[in-house]
């Protein structure tokens, strides 16, 4: 798969026709230009408070993450295969959490180590034997999927517990529809703006049973010291919700309620951006200042949803993601729409050496971490960064899995001197209630940095506009 990368625009005859207007854009637009409305958004963003704290930069709660002015775009059939794909590999995601805390019918099967998902960090006992709202795990997932070609696509990981980002795919396009109108004017793109009200539709629709009339959703933040604190208030907002910390919920017999001006409120779902450890001192850690004291007692009560579900992380781990292609072919009985990226798990003696022989040529991912921690780009390291990361993976091959180094595809980027192919990912965002919603397109992550692959916000990464374009 590596080689030269797929410039997702293309050039003179070779240009795909869903970039001719934009080319033709391009063409015409003095760079001046491009950089006054480059600078009209980062106005526009700061002003409304979109930012971005990365950690490893002393978590300053004022970054923004940069934006790309030019749209990536994806022609309908592009977005049919995506889509349909991306709903059988989070059903099959879903069926594989609720096998894992019932039956465990997969495991039985031979199908995945019963150790990689019993002893997973992300395995919670306590969700053993209970019975979820509308048998959903997986209420909202972010699949990050890269091409490699015209009609090419890998999912590259899955992010099933709290995955960020879709405040930003909603931001940009309003952006964009601000500045560039006349762009909007001359091409067919699908909306996005009201992914908000599907959400909330999607929270719902997996009331528990106990509910009696319209359900009351919550959103439970962190905090304002978390890096996505916009993202959470501002989805509470759009969906007409509250926006709670720990200190606002309280349990009482088994049932949530929220504490407000009129007395306290009975709460039905909770829209979760806090980590499992961190949500109930009572049954989690006992130090964290964050959570709910009884939170798991009510849910497992069956009084409060939970979105995600407590457990779901074990579906997120990279060694996991090893096993999702045969997961569809045993819950759903389908072959899988959408390729997983060939992988080599650092817990098979084989695969190891390879790795540890060709450290060079691959990418090597921590099987807990995120936001691209934990990584090495082999053929972008140093001697002496492959060496050190050598020793670890060897001290604790099953924490690694590695990759081939994908020759990602290319969008045309804004950059300091001028438009210039730039390495991009996707983030669609799958919704899933009573059944399956998907808003066309997703958060279209760049790599700003010449030849970088790396694409992660927490990373220096930038972001586009995803446009799915009719005709």
């Amino acid at each position: 798969m590596p080689g030269v990368a797929f410039d997702e625009m293309g050039e003179g005859e070779q240009g795909r026709p869903q970039y001719a207007q934009i080319r033709d854009w391009l063409r015409a637009t003095p760079m001046d230009l491009l950089a006054q409305k480059r600078r009209e958004a980062e106005f526009v963003f700061r002003r409304t408070g979109i930012t971005f704290a990365v950690y490893t930069e002393g978590g300053d709660p004022d970054r923004l993450i940069p934006f790309d002015i030019i749209p990536r775009l994806l022609d309908a059939a592009e977005w049919n295969l995506l889509s349909r794909g991306l709903e059988q590999r989070v059903k099959a995601l879903n069926a594989f959490l609720r096998d894992t805390y019932g039956a465990r019918e997969f495991v039985r099967a031979g199908k995945i180590p019963e150790a990689l998902v019993l002893q997973n960090p992300g395995f919670e006992a306590a969700m053993q034997g209970l019975s979820l709202a509308g048998g959903v795990y997986t209420h909202v997932s972010g699949i990050d999927v890269v091409r490699t070609g015209p009609g090419e696509f890998y999912v590259l990981e899955d992010n099933c517990r709290t995955p960020s980002g879709v405040s930003y795919m909603l931001e940009n396009r309003e952006v964009m529809m601000r500045l560039f109108p006349e762009l909007f004017g001359t091409h067919r793109v699908r909306p996005v703006s009201h992914y908000p009200e599907e959400l909330l539709h999607t929270l719902r629709s997996v009331a528990p049973p106990a509910c009696m009339g319209e359900p009351t959703v919550a959103l439970l933040t962190p905090g304002s010291y978390n890096s996505a604190y916009y993202e959470h208030s501002f989805l509470a907002d759009e969906m007409g919700i509250e926006l709670v910390e720990g200190p606002d919920l309280m349990v009482d017999d088994l049932v949530v309620y929220m504490r407000t001006t009129r007395g306290p409120q009975r709460v039905d779902v909770i829209y979760r951006r806090l980590d499992d450890p961190y949500l109930d001192p009572l049954s989690f850690r006992p130090d964290t200042l964050l959570g709910v004291p009884g939170l798991m007692a009510a849910y497992r009560a069956g009084t409060v949803t939970i979105a995600n579900a407590v457990g779901a992380g074990v579906a997120d781990d990279k060694a996991v993601y090893c096993y999702v292609p045969d997961m569809i072919r045993f819950f759903l009985g389908e072959e899988p729409l959408l390729a997983n990226v060939p992988t080599w798990k650092c817990a098979e003696q084989d695969d190891c050496r390879y790795v540890l022989d060709h450290l060079a040529e691959v990418v090597v991912k921590d099987v807990h971490g995120s936001g691209g921690y934990g990584m090495l780009v082999g053929p972008h390291a140093s001697k002496a960064e492959r060496e050190t990361f050598a020793e670890k993976i060897k001290a604790r091959p099953d924490r690694y899995i590695a990759q081939p180094t994908l020759s990602l595809s290319t969008c045309p980027t804004f950059v300091e001197n001028g438009v210039a192919p730039r390495h991009v990912d996707l983030r669609p965002f799958v919704l899933y209630g009573k059944e399956v919603r998907i808003v066309p397109g997703g958060l279209t992550r760049v790599a700003l940095r010449q030849g970088s692959l790396v694409v992660n916000s927490s990373q220096g990464g930038g972001t586009k506009d995803t446009w799915v374009v009719d005709g």
